[in-house]
């Protein structure tokens, strides 16, 4: 589930939100384009949760305004339908459209940019020889080749464009060709750039080609993992299940452009192939795609015995969920445990880690560079007996420390369940077609462009996960197609 579950508006004037708030607000405004596919975003009220919008700012102060805070839950709800009533003929971004007129058209009643008013079109709908009113073929051909290209198309090409009588065809001929262009698919091209804040490397403790001062792994086998599960339709839900990795190799002037090839050795043979120190050490049953991958191990878990690092890292880079923001929360009951004796059932802490703890469990029996006391473990593998190495660091207690969690409500006895429930979510389905709407719209789905966005993501499981068709599909939306 998406983060907005965690709530739309602030009940005190502390940084607090409310989870009940989105299907409240839904209940009073049932019609509303943001409550069409469930429970209408936290954008509605907050910039990102705890801290609010225009709008959310003056629903807050109709909001009870004479009663203490934190409201109980019963009187928030009872009184969010007065609040409304009292904000709708409002004008929160001063934009001379009220807020209830901007609810019920599906724009931002907080953002001024965004206004039924701004819809209509200008009167004259050409701008740079572009239909600005509707979606234009000759804009989205230049913009594909611009956007996976990374080039202008070429004289030739756009004349044999504007004789087509059905552009459509030929603008999926043209994306089909740009998706397997260097610039899209080569290093340092569009998708490796894609996944830089997931992978997070640092060129310091880099291993392999061009290593680092303290070279401890090599973070070009995520990288060519990565691009390998966004490309020619693969089930983009490898990036967190899949037990192979992935080669890159550079083009020569005999054969130009960039290929990849899978690979599955053991540990063992890996380290015989290409030496310890750039060797994939967790065994085959184990792994769970780039979560499980080396360099992930080494530069989240690192020295950690409950890695609450690496859980967070991949809730919020393979989930969109970040829970320093209130994202994702999933309360487990009887958590935090404290198995670590970090201090996480202190009540500024516990809320989050209610959620955070049951998440790490799984993550816990795979080792980092070392870390706890005792012999050396082999790093970056899997070890059923991790645990027993921290006593003397975390205490006795955190021997009872399980390896199975939860994610999303759901029980799972390991790493590699948690990732089946993970890829499985609507969570990654939404992150995965963020990640591309942002990189080829500029800037995150705007209100009016929510009924779009949401079939991507939900169509991305009828493709069997598949980038490339999603990207074949976003290509015919407004949002892209018209200037």
């Amino acid at each position: 589930m998406h983060l907005r579950w965690i709530g739309l508006l602030l009940i005190s004037t502390a940084a607090s939100a409310n989870p009940s708030a989105p299907s409240a607000f839904c209940a009073v405004y049932p019609t509303a384009p943001a409550c069409a596919d469930g429970p209408a975003a936290c954008t509605t009220c907050h910039v990102q949760p705890p801290p609010r919008n225009q709008f959310g700012e003056q629903l807050s102060k109709a909001l009870l305004p004479d009663t203490p805070r934190p409201l109980s839950d019963a009187d928030f709800l009872a009184a969010l339908p007065d609040a409304l009533a009292a904000v709708a003929d409002l004008d929160a971004d001063g934009d001379g459209v009220s807020n209830i007129d901007e609810l019920m058209a599906g724009t931002s009643p907080a953002d001024d940019r965004s206004s039924p008013t701004q819809r209509d079109c200008p009167r004259d709908p050409q701008a740079n020889g572009y239909d600005v009113c509707a979606f234009d073929a000759r804009y989205v051909f230049k913009k594909i080749h611009l956007d996976v290209c990374g080039r202008s198309p070429t004289r030739a090409e756009a004349e044999a464009f504007a004789q087509e009588t059905d552009p459509g065809p030929a603008l999926h001929a043209a994306l089909d060709t740009c998706l397997d262009s260097e610039w899209w698919i080569g290093k340092d091209g569009v998708l490796w750039n894609l996944a830089n804040t997931k992978i997070r490397p640092a060129a310091s403790i880099k291993s392999g080609p061009d290593a680092g001062d303290i070279p401890l792994a090599d973070y070009e086998d995520d990288y060519a993992f990565w691009v390998w599960t966004q490309t020619d339709d693969r089930d983009v839900r490898d990036v967190l299940l899949g037990r192979y990795f992935v080669e890159r190799t550079d083009g020569t002037a005999e054969a130009p452009g960039t290929t990849y090839t899978t690979w599955d050795r053991g540990p063992f043979v890996d380290i015989d192939v290409r030496g310890f120190g750039r060797a994939q050490l967790v065994e085959y049953t184990k792994r769970a795609g780039l979560l499980t991958h080396r360099w992930f191990l080494m530069r989240n878990t690192m020295f950690t015995g409950v890695p609450r690092t690496t859980a967070a890292q991949a809730y919020r880079a393979f989930l969109g969920l970040d829970l320093s923001r209130l994202e994702g929360l999933s309360p487990v009951e009887g958590e935090p445990r404290d198995y670590d004796n970090k201090g996480v059932k202190r009540a500024e802490c516990a809320r989050c880690h209610s959620t955070l703890d049951p998440l790490t469990y799984p993550f816990t029996r795979y080792e980092g560079i070392q870390g706890g006391s005792g012999d050396f473990r082999v790093p970056f593998s899997y070890n059923a007996n991790r645990m027993r190495f921290f006593d003397q660091v975390d205490g006795e207690s955190v021997l009872d420390t399980p390896e199975a969690g939860m994610i999303f409500g759901q029980p799972v006895r390991n790493l590699r369940e948690w990732a089946q429930v993970a890829a499985d979510s609507d969570a990654y389905a939404q992150a995965v077609v963020r990640d591309y709407w942002k990189l080829m719209m500029g800037e995150s789905p705007r209100p009016e462009e929510a009924t779009e966005f949401n079939l991507l993501w939900q169509s991305l499981k009828d493709t069997g996960y598949s980038v490339e068709q999603m990207l074949h599909a976003l290509i015919e939306t407004e949002a892209y197609g018209v200037p």
